[in-house]
């Protein structure tokens, strides 16, 4: 048995769990405020250790995005787990789809990651074997008990949540809560009945639509070449 394979057996010191738990942590929060742009050497800043300890404990940055979209997707399939034992079904999905969303529209690198084709080919049927399950359970019993429209399947979700999260992202700054709004449209064309329409919160004017309208094209300029850019930068750290 080689030295490396003994070592990789070992289980970690404390200090070196508390510095892996230190960096996870500090990557969460840079990643969600500047996305994948951000670099290791502004992690280890933000975690309070040296770049050393970073890239021994994370080679480059794609197993640190990867460790860090692993407990996202825990995070989100426990979310959805919970919505399940509530007792309306329609409420439970509801719910589930406002906190899943209220977490990616919030957070700019796990929605690079979804968007990024670096990251997403390699992580999505991870997510797609834990979430998927729980997510078609949600609507099943919502269509069994009659409040969710039978034509609906569980593809639709990610669509629709793609589409939500754009919006989150690009008006983060401005109207950090306008993606409720146009939750809440889908919403009420989801369900099979409804009293009344749902009172809507907020409303964009010109300048917030311009404004969205802009920084869309920029995040799209960004995306084209985020494969590139972002193997440079791991390469380059």
């Amino acid at each position: 048995m080689t030295t490396d394979v003994v070592s990789s057996m070992r289980p970690l010191r404390a200090d070196a769990v508390r510095n892996r738990e230190k960096i996870l942590a500090a990557a969460a929060t840079v990643f969600a405020n500047r996305g994948l742009d951000a670099t290791l050497d502004e992690i280890a800043l933000e975690a309070g250790v040296g770049v050393g300890t970073v890239y021994r404990r994370f080679p480059d940055k794609d197993v640190l995005v990867a460790a860090l979209f692993e407990n996202s997707i825990d995070e989100i399939a426990t979310l959805a787990l919970s919505a399940y034992e509530s007792e309306n079904s329609w409420e439970g999905l509801v719910w589930f789809m406002r906190e899943a969303l209220s977490r990616q529209c919030s957070n700019k690198g796990l929605r690079d990651v979804v968007i990024s084709t670096t990251y997403a080919e390699q992580l999505k049927d991870s997510a797609k074997s834990r979430i998927s399950p729980a997510l078609q359970k949600l609507i099943e019993r919502a269509q069994h008990d009659g409040y969710l429209r039978t034509d609906v399947v569980e593809a639709d979700f990610p669509i629709m949540e793609m589409m939500i999260s754009s919006l989150g992202c690009v008006t983060s700054q401005l109207a950090p809560d306008l993606w409720r709004r146009y939750l809440t449209i889908m919403l009420d064309g989801l369900v099979v009945s409804r009293d009344a329409p749902t009172q809507l919160e907020g409303f964009p004017n010109g300048d917030l639509v311009a404004e969205a309208l802009r920084a869309s094209s920029r995040h799209a300029r960004r995306s084209e070449g985020s494969k590139e850019l972002l193997r440079d930068d791991c390469q380059g750290s």
